[in-house]
């Protein structure tokens, strides 16, 4: 255990940067698998007048504690994950936990499953209800058994008021289109879904999506979070991003926070989205330089460069989108995990050893056992986006990225190139060009 002497206020601001007030939570949280950042070795030990009188978490509105014991049954709050791929199935695993220990939740989680067929003969959806685990997209690990797979979409909806979707991005808006008028008018929902849809009039956030078609309110859920490492429960953050409501971002918060798994959520829905789709990308990118074996320089030169052009496209598009934003959990840390361990590095890696001779599709196929690659879908968004409004020199490495997957550039192409990047203040968020 570590004692902290008088010179704690400068280790203390580098975790709790804000102001912290007694009695927003109902008991401190612990973590089980960092045991340096366990709350109690941060300040039950601290003289006064160091002492903290609640959670570090609290700033941002976490509930980690003990239940909610106050809400009657008829006001509890029903739960679907719509979607059960790999990190949908993580996601039911995340809520359902919760929904278990906290009143103001139905206990059940349903899941909705698209239906498919195991080598055995047995259908997708039986087999996690059987197992109670995904055998499929995440075996070995236990969902709880309060899930329930369900492969009618329609009913897994018809009760909920707060949906969670999880879905490749690609199938929303056919999902969406399923799912008018059927499902409560009081329903929330987020999205964990990292990319966007093109419409004539340029691009569309799956939150936007999902709100236009189904009028209801949507949130979103992003972060550093690669699913196999939350499945079993190793130490990570996330950011929910929200519109109006700080009431609704609270609630979500508290569904889905572990004492592994630490959310936090920021007014800035469009900033948090656009961080979680356009990393992908970047992801894209680093991939190329790894198969390339160009090194960990170049490596971090793209990793940089790629985060300016996610920052400037993002301010671009909305201007409300906030500098801070991008140093939360779905901004500089979802772009060094998923070009260090994602599957879009992976699968960019292997493009670029192949010289460019085996085609992404093809690769995703044979590395992915199913799961869907994100970011040459996302890269060619981005590209369509940029022709559109005629921003394509401005944006180099999104634009050399696309080129390089649909085989117009040698993977090499990756780092030849000038930086043209529109250059924004951060006091103002003004750009220059």
């Amino acid at each position: 255990m570590l004692l902290f002497s008088h010179t704690i206020p400068s280790i203390s601001r580098l975790f709790f940067p804000l102001p912290l007030k007694p009695n927003d939570l109902s008991a401190p949280t612990t973590f089980s698998s960092l045991n340096l950042l366990r709350p109690s070795h941060l300040y039950l030990h601290l003289p006064p007048p160091f002492s903290l009188p609640s959670s570090p978490f609290h700033r941002r509105g976490v509930t980690m504690g003990e239940a909610d014991r106050t809400t009657a049954d008829a006001e509890r709050f029903r739960v679907t994950v719509v979607g059960s791929g790999n990190w949908g199935s993580v996601a039911a695993k995340l809520v359902a936990s919760n929904t278990l220990r906290l009143r103001s939740f139905h206990d059940e989680v349903r899941m909705w499953v698209f239906e498919e067929m195991l080598p055995g003969g047995e259908k997708l959806s039986d087999a996690i209800n059987r197992t109670n685990e995904n055998v499929k997209y995440l075996p070995g690990v236990k969902l709880g058994k309060n899930v329930v797979a369900d492969p009618d979409l329609e009913n897994a909806v018809r009760e909920a008021n707060m949906l969670v979707f999880v879905t490749p991005h690609q199938f929303m808006e056919g999902i969406c289109k399923m799912l008018v008028g059927k499902i409560r008018p009081e329903a929330e929902g987020i999205s964990l879904i990292k990319g966007m849809e093109m419409k004539k009039e340029g691009p569309c956030l799956i939150s936007k999506l999902i709100t236009d078609m189904l009028s209801i309110n949507c949130c979103v859920l992003m972060g550093a979070n690669i699913a196999n490492e939350i499945a079993v429960e190793k130490f990570s953050e996330a950011t929910i991003g929200y519109q109006h409501s700080k009431e609704v971002a609270q609630r979500w918060t508290k569904l889905f926070s572990q004492s592994y798994f630490i959310v936090s959520a920021v007014q800035d829905i469009e900033g948090v989205e656009l961080c979680g789709t356009l990393k992908n990308v970047v992801a894209i990118g680093a991939g190329l330089v790894d198969g390339l074996d160009m090194g960990n320089n170049t490596k971090a030169a793209i990793m940089r460069i790629g985060l300016r052009e996610m920052r400037a496209l993002s301010k671009l598009l909305f201007s409300s989108v906030k500098d801070n934003t991008f140093f939360e959990s779905c901004g500089v840390a979802d772009v060094i995990t998923t070009c260090l361990g994602g599957r879009n590095r992976r699968v960019a890696e292997a493009f670029a050893k192949s010289g460019g001779n085996k085609s992404f599709d093809e690769l995703e196929a044979e590395l992915l056992q199913g799961q869907k690659l994100q970011g040459v879908s996302t890269a060619k968004e981005v590209y369509d986006v940029l022709s559109h409004r005629g921003w394509k020199g401005l944006f180099p490495f999104f634009t050399t990225v696309h080129e390089i997957c649909i085989g117009q550039l040698p993977p090499s192409a990756i780092v030849e190139y000038g930086e043209r990047t529109p250059k924004f203040s951060l006091d103002e968020g003004s750009s220059k060009f």
